[in-house]
């Protein structure tokens, strides 16, 4: 029987971070659903399809195929069998997955591959409805937060430590903006379950938030 970790929350709460770090502690499978998801809206990009046309993107989902695979210890998004690793964090695949993600076959599509990988193996999984959608029996459901000024001010420290340039204005009201199409969306929309235990990381590190979580998990394995 497998375990299962869910870790929700809205963008820029380190939930990717925090994730892989307890899939790591732990020793389970982490599972990206948003570079998953990011990964569509590379497809979508690349090929031209109207995104505020929801029958284009649903006509054009057959074409895409995204998968996960694990090398040199690192996870690697492919998409049609090319990595897109290096593709998927840039703020352009951010919102068009945050976008595409409202429309339903395209969650359909990427929530039944999800559900697949979780039923043969313990894994962490993060995302904006794994605990509510997509794992929704789940034995530890994570809402992971924080105030979106630390969230822009993580996303524009990481930016400029790319060598990016970066906007703080700007990037807290691109996270303002997801989440409120995030928490707002016809399917699936952003909300804590009702048995999710509630992580703010606003005044916690990462070493903090990890270890919290791994308590949790083994309380309940």
């Amino acid at each position: 029987m497998s375990f299962q970790i869910a870790i929700d929350g809205p963008a820029g709460a380190g939930k990717s971070t925090v994730a892989k770090r307890v899939a790591a502690e732990l020793g389970f499978i982490y599972v990206d659903t948003g570079a998953m998801y990011r990964a569509m809206g590379l497809y979508f990009l690349d090929n031209g399809v109207d995104t505020d046309d929801e029958a284009a993107v649903n006509a054009s989902l057959d074409g895409a195929e995204v998968t996960l695979e694990i090398v040199d210890g690192n996870q690697v998004v492919f998409l049609n069998g090319k990595d897109v690793n290096g593709r998927i964090r840039t703020e352009e695949a951010g919102m068009m997955a945050s976008k595409t993600s409202a429309y339903a076959e395209n969650r359909k599509k990427l929530v039944a591959m999800q559900q697949k990988i979780a039923a043969s193996q313990n894994v962490v999984m993060d995302g904006r409805d794994i605990g509510t959608v997509v794992l929704p029996d789940a034995p530890l459901k994570i809402y992971l937060t924080a105030s979106t000024r630390t969230r822009a001010e993580r996303r524009y420290k990481e930016l400029l430590e790319k060598g990016q340039e970066a906007d703080l204005a700007a990037i807290e009201k691109d996270i303002e903006q997801r989440d409120y199409q995030d928490m707002h969306r016809e399917h699936s929309p952003l909300r804590r379950a009702d048995d999710a235990v509630l992580v703010d990381s606003s005044d916690l590190n990462i070493d903090e938030v990890v270890q919290k979580i791994v308590t949790y998990a083994k309380e309940k394995m």
